[in-house]
């Protein structure tokens, strides 16, 4: 996600630092060139425009140009205003003092409502509340199949339509349902168009007036780039909404919709969609958010997804024995590459890396594949040979290959990573540095474009 700004900016940044001290002139060349990035990157023209004065008017000043640092001064403005920009603070969900709360997700056909409404489900079951889907999505043949099928597959409740009913009638008696089964949340799925309609506003306005949503949440995909917040603008005028969860971000290249939508609307982005999982689902932390635009990573939302991946007692008793005898086994191998692939996909985990900008990660081609490969060798182990890998002799690495679908040569890159790792460790503790290893060698390949330029 905003690969394209952030190597943009990234670019602009290190001209600016080339230059020692600053001129007004070289802050207005850089700041031509930050606005012409934020336009190629599909931000709204009026918000490229005053976000750049914005900048200027607190960069042109004796307090930066005059500082020892004033490129990283100016990044720092960049930073809060891009931080500004997008709402400044973390909006989180308004909760009914006496539940449930009730959610109603509106957006046009496509965006994406009915998998946020499977997901947004999750997300609250996470925090042990429970929820109820209400299928209102009349108009598209396949809505209500879709919320069921998802319902079943993360053991969600589906209220479904019964014959003669519309979605008014459906709505209301899902939230019925949800007072009586004493949910913690409705959330109301509703049919969208393929573009903004008055009869659509109309039974959206007849759906939100009748069950007095806590909460009108808004879905906009987030590659509709400048459309999305045309969209944002037509729904505020139609219908209202208090926030919005912008899908799709993880397939973002440009990031237009996520830098326009609050300073148009007024309204928040609460939830952002990384993924096609169920779990793909994320509260939007502004400050972070702009961290991750201008290469600085995003350690927090690394932690958060490092914590809810790995199971806690597992942790502590690998700590324990890595820190009293710096002791490291495959099994314990085995549970990290399984805590990894829990984290989402690799490249956007990297990309949360400090000092992995966007330009970096084009030179790295994860690939994830290889993780099944790696998982698949060490299950092929006895357990004596996971907890004592020097035994694994030539004839164990034919058996252990035949047995994984591998060869011998990746048992081999396999146990030297392993071998790797422990080093690592070793050397980690006896330092006086103890810390629980990273992913042990996460597997890639060069780029396409660094294929051709070794060849």
């Amino acid at each position: 996600m905003f690969e394209s700004l952030s190597g943009r900016l990234d670019g602009i940044w290190k001209r600016l630092r080339g230059h020692g001290r600053l001129t007004p002139q070289d802050v207005d060349e850089a700041l031509r060139e930050v606005r012409l990035a934020l336009l190629e990157a599909d931000v709204h023209f009026k918000v490229a425009k005053d976000f750049v004065a914005s900048v200027r008017e607190k960069a042109i000043g004796d307090d930066v140009l005059q500082s020892l640092t004033p490129a990283q001064q100016v990044v720092k403005i960049v930073h809060d205003e891009l931080t500004a920009l997008m709402g400044g603070s973390t909006s989180r969900l308004a909760l009914a003092s006496q539940p449930p709360t009730v959610v109603l997700l509106c957006g046009l056909q496509g965006a994406g409502k009915t998998t946020t409404a499977a997901k947004l489900a999750v997300y609250i079951g996470k925090q042990n509340r429970r929820t109820l889907l209400v299928a209102a999505d009349l108009a598209r043949p396949a809505a209500v199949e879709q919320l069921r099928l998802l319902g079943e597959q993360t053991g969600v409740p589906v209220v479904t339509p019964k014959p003669g009913e519309n979605a008014v009638t459906v709505a209301e008696r899902g939230v019925s349902e949800g007072r009586a089964k004493a949910v913690d949340m409705v959330v109301v799925d509703t049919q969208g168009r393929s573009q903004i309609a008055d009869d659509l506003m109309e039974e959206l306005r007849s759906v939100r007036d009748r069950v007095h949503p806590h909460e009108v949440l808004l879905v906009l995909d987030a590659m509709a780039g400048q459309d999305a917040a045309t969209v944002a603008t037509g729904f505020q005028e139609g219908l209202g909404f208090d926030g919005v969860v912008l899908s799709r971000l993880d397939g973002d290249a440009r990031g237009g919709a996520a830098l326009s939508v609050r300073a148009l609307t007024g309204r928040p982005i609460k939830f952002v969609g990384t993924g096609e999982r169920p779990e793909a689902l994320e509260e939007f932390h502004p400050e972070r958010m702009a961290s991750r635009i201008l290469g600085m990573g995003d350690v927090l939302s690394l932690i958060e997804r490092a914590e809810a991946a790995m199971d806690q007692g597992q942790a502590q008793e690998m700590q324990r024995r890595l820190l009293g005898r710096g002791e490291l086994t495959l099994d314990d191998f085995l549970h990290q590459m399984q805590a990894l692939r829990k984290m989402g996909p690799l490249e956007q985990v990297l990309s949360m890396v400090p000092g992995l900008n966007a330009k970096a990660l084009r030179d790295v081609k994860v690939d994830e594949s290889e993780l099944s490969h790696m998982e698949a060798i060490v299950r092929s182990m006895t357990p004596r040979e996971r907890q004592r890998p020097e035994i694994i002799d030539g004839s164990r690495r034919r058996r252990i290959a035949g047995g994984s679908g591998t060869a011998v040569h990746e048992v081999n890159q396999l146990l030297r990573r392993f071998e790797d790792a422990k080093k690592m460790i070793r050397s980690a503790t006896q330092g006086g540095i103890p810390r629980l290893p990273g992913p042990m060698g996460i597997p890639h390949r060069p780029s396409q474009k660094r294929r051709k330029k070794g060849r």
